[in-house]
């Protein structure tokens, strides 16, 4: 245990805990340390990912053309209609830009689209080179919003002002300025909005048929499959229900308070998280007739998977996972949800999570957890070892992670094309986990560590080779 201690960061020991030892003091959402190589995305990556679902908005960015290369099709959010969501357009700002300013190219941009596509609104997301230069974005926005009578909304998400988390809330300014112009018309007292679901292979579509099996009415979704309309009426709705509370939490309480709308927070990821999150919301209205409808829904729901969850169950029993995602929100429930499976956590980490977040995570997780904060590759790769994991659950930057480990992966992040929330997404992880975790393959992996010989608190091994292609 004391060599993995040693290759760890001097400024990042604070940002590592063992369950067990004491005192917890955990440092979270700090800057990244330089040298770390973190994983983390920048600013202007947290709004984009916010934002980008709202299918009938223009979303532009001024700034290089890289940044919108980077962003391109960033989440795998689907639209019932349109798709203008999936075009990523870009000012393309250059070195003669930098120099003499690039408020006219915006401008220009922003007109010439405007005409071609007929949005409902347009989101300008200024990036860090146009913080260095200065260009008056806000300027540029309210002429052209003016002149074509539709919002059009500055982003201010420069990539060097913070960390991901700051892009968040740069982007629930940007929707504030569009709740409350819309009309309220037809919005009854038995409704709500969905916050923090970004409809990812469709799973906004499977929460809202929960929600209308209970007898209830979605006016808005911040953000999966969103519309420019649904949002600007949002504040007509009775409730706010909060997924990714790191990404909507602004928002729910800026609403709050301009408009007296509660807010809760839930988790739609396995069995125990979904099926709360359904009995809180129909608590709230105090009407029999929802709390009914819902304990109807849980019962058929559950009672349907139960027998192919347990099946995957007697298979994986004494697995051991690694849990590294964006926030901390679905990190909680891939907990719960691999307990049910009968899978340990063994490592598990956030990349935007806050004290309170791993305070839970320290009580949800068994003793000799490692809880980590913004970990990088070297660190993730000797936990996963030390532990002796056989998953590594995490987005695309951990894939590669996993594979050169020689463990199996699930992808839990916002580019896969499965749906993982709900029921019906529990029943689909459990798949996912037993096809990675049980694959033959892994018997053909040199130096692949047995379970007994995890189980102990040892040094931590080195490196395992990468694992040989078979022909």
């Amino acid at each position: 245990m004391e060599t993995a201690r040693h290759n760890i960061l001097e400024g990042r020991k604070d940002q590592v805990h063992r369950k067990g030892q004491e005192p917890f003091n955990m440092a979270c959402e700090k800057h990244s340390l330089a040298g770390s190589v973190s994983q983390r995305a920048c600013v202007f990556c947290g709004s984009r990912v916010v934002l980008y679902p709202i299918a009938d908005a223009l979303h532009l960015i001024h700034g290089p053309a890289g940044c919108a290369a980077y962003t391109w099709d960033i989440r795998g959010a689907l639209s019932s209609g349109p798709q203008l969501h999936r075009l990523s357009f870009t000012t393309d700002l250059r070195e003669r830009d930098v120099i003499f300013g690039g408020e006219k190219k915006l401008y220009h941009a922003l007109v010439e689209l405007i005409d071609q596509f007929q949005p409902k609104a347009a989101f300008v997301y200024a990036t860090c080179i146009v913080g260095v230069i200065g260009d008056d974005v806000d300027a540029v926005c309210k002429r052209v919003q003016e002149e074509k009578s539709i919002p059009v909304l500055p982003v201010h998400s420069e990539g060097f002002k913070g960390t991901k988390k700051d892009g968040y809330k740069a982007a629930c300014d940007a929707m504030g300025r569009l709740v409350g112009t819309g009309d309220t018309a037809g919005i009854g007292p038995r409704s709500l909005n969905i916050m923090g679901d970004f409809n990812i292979a469709g799973e906004t579509w499977l929460i809202k048929r929960y929600y209308e099996r209970m007898g209830l009415q979605v006016v808005a979704s911040f953000t999966g499959d969103g519309r420019i309309d649904d949002l600007r009426r949002a504040h007509g709705a009775a409730l706010n229900v909060v997924q990714c509370s790191g990404s909507m939490i602004h928002l729910a309480k800026d609403m709050k308070e301009r408009y007296g709308i509660p807010f809760i927070h839930v988790s739609y990821f396995g069995i125990e998280d979904m099926s709360r999150a359904l009995y809180e919301v129909a608590e709230f209205f105090h009407d029999q007739d929802i709390v009914d409808r819902t304990q109807k829904l849980v019962r058929d729901e559950v009672s349907q998977i139960m027998p192919e969850l347990n099946r995957y169950r007697e298979k994986l029993m004494g697995k051991r996972a690694c849990v590294y995602t964006g926030g901390a929100f679905k990190a909680f429930s891939l907990v719960r949800s691999l307990r049910t499976l009968g899978v340990q956590t063994v490592v598990v980490g956030s990349q935007t999570g806050s004290k309170d977040d791993y305070d839970l995570l320290r009580k949800l997780c068994d003793e000799g957890t490692i809880l980590v904060d913004d970990t990088n590759p070297v660190e993730l790769s000797r936990f996963v070892q030390e532990k002796g994991a056989d998953l590594l659950i995490g987005g695309v930057k951990e894939r590669p992670i996993a594979y050169k480990l020689g463990l199996g992966f699930c992808d839990h992040n916002h580019e896969r094309k499965q749906v993982l929330a709900g029921y019906e997404g529990m029943v689909n992880f459990a798949r996912e986990v037993y096809s990675s975790v049980c694959s033959p393959v892994w018997k053909l992996v040199p130096g692949r560590r047995t379970e007994s010989e995890a189980s102990g608190e040892a040094a931590a091994p080195t490196l395992l080779p990468v694992a040989r292609k078979v022909s």
